[in-house]
């Protein structure tokens, strides 16, 4: 039996969904991500040269955990979208989707039939390699497979209504960074007009029955949680491995330091002919 999944589940039923977003192509890193408590973990194929067999081991992990995977997919032919939902990735996100003609390519590759025509296989891990008939496949994949489709450019503004109306497309994900970025002031996540468009996704994928994510930090949570987004990836594997390995090294230094500073003293104590008990020279 297949495994529903979680953040469908959860957002069905109006709740939050945390998500944390990898960089590292280990499935170790998935495996300490998934049993961390995450609901969700993030894959890319957009920005990280992951392979194909790098995102199976890393759903692997995760599904040990019953954590769900969402794969930013790369942008080319249609097995550059099924592939990964082929490995049993839960969902994919699609970059940088422009327009309606854009989404309505997108929902035809990745949804089977009566939504779309996405190309047909079966025995893969997502169908159990075989093991479900197929009208039963088609429809699990369907009801419990996640399309989500990232708004990150300003063109795609215009055409956010007809988007988010489209069968087959769960979530419209807010991507501020490059947002930003196509507006000219790149990194500037609170610019007004990023927090207009910010506002403007929620409210149209709402308008339609659609889930709404993007990213944010648990300081910047609960601002995006008044805005009505109810998939928040909060957190990345090189973004803590960089601060807290940051912050390790640093309390090692001032902890080494004043050790240092202690023999110092103790040595020049000793030297001038004050007696030194238990690594300490007695005043």
């Amino acid at each position: 039996m297949k495994k529903p999944s979680t953040v469908l589940t959860k957002l069905r039923a109006g709740q939050i969904v945390s998500c944390c977003k990898l960089n590292l192509a280990d499935p170790r890193a998935a495996e300490i991500a998934a049993f961390s408590g995450f609901d969700c973990v993030w894959l890319d194929m957009e920005h990280v040269p992951n392979s194909i067999r790098d995102i199976e081991n890393q759903v692997r992990a995760c599904k040990v955990y019953g954590t769900d995977v969402i794969v930013r997919v790369k942008r080319g032919a249609y097995s550059d979208l099924v592939q990964a939902l082929e490995a049993d990735a839960t969902g994919i996100m699609v970059p940088h989707v422009l327009d309606l003609d854009d989404a309505k390519q997108i929902v035809r590759h990745t949804r089977f039939h009566p939504i779309g025509r996405r190309p047909l296989d079966g025995g893969n891990a997502d169908n159990a390699y075989g093991a479900h008939p197929c009208d039963e496949y088609i429809r699990f994949a369907n009801h419990q497979r996640m399309v989500i489709v990232q708004i990150e450019d300003p063109e795609a503004m215009d055409h956010l209504d007809s988007i988010a109306a489209l069968e087959g497309i769960d979530m419209l994900f807010f991507g501020p960074g490059d947002y930003s970025h196509a507006l000219g002031v790149p990194g500037e996540l609170d610019h007004p007009l990023v927090c207009d468009a910010r506002r403007r996704v929620v409210e149209v994928a709402h308008r339609y029955g659609k889930f709404a994510g993007t990213t944010g930090t648990n300081t910047t949570l609960p601002g995006i949680l008044k805005l009505g987004y109810q998939f928040v990836n909060v957190a990345a594997d090189v973004a803590s491995l960089r601060e807290d390995f940051t912050r390790i090294a640093a309390e090692f230094r001032l902890i080494a330091a004043d050790a240092g500073t202690t023999r110092d003293t103790n040595r020049a104590k000793s030297a001038a002919g004050y007696p030194v008990a238990n690594g300490r020279a007695d005043r």
